[in-house]
């Protein structure tokens, strides 16, 4: 049977061994045609390309360590051994946005939202982050490709997403562009570099994206 319409919840071993079962074509305005997939264990070069490109701005909104070849490998090497899923988005050239699911939650996220009073459920509740090369930012990408995100939360059991890291007070596009799509302020904190940061917390919706992977299934 094929992994899309497998009953029970996904795992990430069924991603890595039918990645192409969640490869989606998607259409940027005007015409640009990208493909939304599972990172691969040979995406080592191209993703450290998209790392290293980064500009100080969009690193600061982010929550890698480095942004090398080194960390590019490390996160081709971590397919399907730990707790994340990360899916790129590509054009024929490069990456150009990278997108992390993890059904992890740490000890700092539970007591922060049950201080909020937003209880979290660890079987349910899972963290999301995205990261999007400068040039492809403001162009729609985010909101064409969450859909997706969500389809793939859901039938890995989750109910709930928060944001990896929070997202900085002052990141007002970021703010807005979560609120469209139902996330919620839940709380306030500040992060490792004493900057004031939201935590928000959305549904995952039930209703599946009606886009179509590409083999049409």
């Amino acid at each position: 049977m094929n992994s899309l319409h497998q009953a029970h919840p996904l795992t990430l071993a069924d991603v890595t061994a039918h990645p192409s079962d969640f490869t989606f074509d998607a259409t940027l305005f005007p015409g640009e045609s990208l493909t939304f997939r599972p990172l691969l264990p040979d995406d080592d070069l191209r993703l450290a390309e998209f790392l290293t490109g980064l500009s100080p701005q969009t690193r600061a909104f982010s929550t890698f360590p480095r942004y090398d070849l080194a960390t590019a490998q490390e996160l081709c090497a971590a397919i399907a051994r730990y707790d994340k899923l990360r899916l790129v988005a590509t054009t024929p050239e490069r990456i150009v946005a990278l997108f992390e699911l993890s059904f992890d939650l740490t000890a700092d996220d539970l007591a922060r939202y049950q201080s909020y009073g937003f209880p979290l459920d660890a079987a349910t509740d899972c963290r999301f982050g995205p990261t999007i090369a400068d040039d492809y930012q403001n162009r729609g990408l985010g909101s064409r490709l969450l859909p997706h995100v969500f389809d793939l939360a859901r039938r890995f059991g989750q109910r709930r997403i928060i944001l990896w890291g929070g997202v900085m007070a002052d990141n007002h596009r970021a703010i807005h562009y979560y609120q469209k799509h139902g996330f919620q302020i839940a709380g306030e904190f500040l992060n490792s570099a004493n900057i004031l940061c939201y935590d928000m917390i959305g549904p995952i919706p039930e209703t599946k994206c009606s886009t179509q992977t590409r083999s049409g299934v």
